[in-house]
């Protein structure tokens, strides 16, 4: 090939701000990367973009279990490997205060899936896997759909959980829920027999979990040594679900927030052609959001002149209207100048409930339907 008809690639950096355990199953680390992989190949080949894609990985420990700092330190060499733009950090908890850095220090774009709006910025932009606003307006949906007007309330104390009380607080009030006792919880899985003891004497006829989900671990076994067996509703935290079996087994009875949709047919023809690609159907959340978040990207870099940080940054703000795989059907991608949350339509949530066979779950409701 000639001198003239190569390029370098263009380089975006994934800053996983959570240390997977070593136990994870390959094919689902996998499962991180291959939805860029595919999208960007495909591009490619579509004549979409006239150069690769290479993506920089890094993962490190921040919040809840590590700091801040690794994940800052983490972006910085991100920006210094010549990254255009960043996928991460992901935990509300690390994303805030690092948004700082990137204003001030960094000024690469950075797209994230963190459920605080306190992200969201010049340089920030958010596919947020629910939010502290939007999910307890949805609990609280569920809840009187159920028939259940008396709830208690297990808070993990740390930013994620205090932010989700205080919304879930208001949205419990507006559809005549009264909220009879909280329990605040450890960030990570401590002992929860006080708390749960709390909201049992209170009567509440429902529980709903406010945090990032390790406070949840020892819960179903604190609530079955009461044989007390309420119907109970937690965050985007039931993804978490799926990192081990342990988890699994927290969050079995649990009505979470999720983002697989079987009826969204674009998620089904991207899974078509993931499983043509790599042999296998990945369905639960982060392949199909994964999609989104590479399909936004690659459009975005398609309408960046030049190839910078700041020229996709403003490239991003144009992307208007894209066909999500996540959801319900009829989600979509937009985003603008002061538009930096990036799926439209209440459909962007859906309620899921696991199933006891360690891989699967099923829908429950979907959401901006009466």
């Amino acid at each position: 090939m000639s001198y003239e008809s190569t390029a370098q690639p263009i380089k975006i950096g994934y800053l996983f701000d959570f240390l997977l355990p070593e136990f994870y199953p390959q094919e689902m680390r996998d499962d991180l990367t291959r939805p860029f992989d595919l999208v960007f190949r495909e591009g490619v080949e579509q004549r979409v973009i006239d150069r690769p894609v290479e993506i920089i990985y890094r993962e490190v420990e921040g919040l809840p279990k590590g700091t801040v700092k690794a994940v800052i330190d983490a972006y910085g060499e991100l920006v210094d490997e010549g990254c255009l733009v960043v996928f991460g950090p992901h935990i509300s908890e690390n994303a805030v205060p690092v948004k700082e850095a990137i204003e001030e220090r960094f000024r690469v774009p950075a797209v994230n899936i963190c459920g605080s709006d306190d992200w969201l910025g010049e340089w920030t932009f958010a596919f947020p896997q629910g939010s502290f606003t939007d999910e307890p307006i949805f609990w609280a949906d569920l809840l009187a759909k159920g028939g259940h007007t008396e709830v208690g309330v297990l808070v993990e104390q740390s930013l994620v959980g205090e932010s989700y009380v205080k919304n879930f607080r208001k949205a419990a009030q507006r559809k005549g829920i009264r909220v009879v006792a909280e329990a605040r919880l450890a960030q990570t899985a401590q002992d929860v027999g006080d708390a749960i003891r709390t909201v049992y004497d209170a009567k509440a006829s429902a529980l709903v979990h406010c945090g990032f989900g390790f406070g949840i671990l020892f819960v179903n076994s604190a609530l079955a040594e009461l044989n007390w067996d309420p119907p109970r509703f937690t965050s985007t935290a039931f993804q978490n679900a799926w990192l081990n079996p342990v988890l699994w087994q927290a969050f079995m009875g649990w009505t979470g927030v999720d983002q697989n949709d079987e009826a969204n047919a674009v998620g089904q023809q991207f899974l078509d052609r993931y499983e043509a690609a790599y042999g296998r159907r990945p369905e639960y959340c982060v392949p199909v959001v994964n999609r989104d978040v590479a399909t936004t990207l690659l459009h975005a870099f398609a309408d960046a002149h030049p190839l910078s940080p700041r020229g996709v940054k403003e490239a991003l703000e144009r992307v208007k209207m894209l066909p999500a795989a996540s959801g319900a059907p009829g989600t979509r991608v937009s985003l603008g100048k002061w538009t930096r949350r990036a799926w439209m339509g209440a459909g962007y949530l859906v309620a899921r409930r696991l199933d006891a066979d360690g891989v699967n779950s099923h829908l429950v409701d979907r959401f901006g339907t009466e």
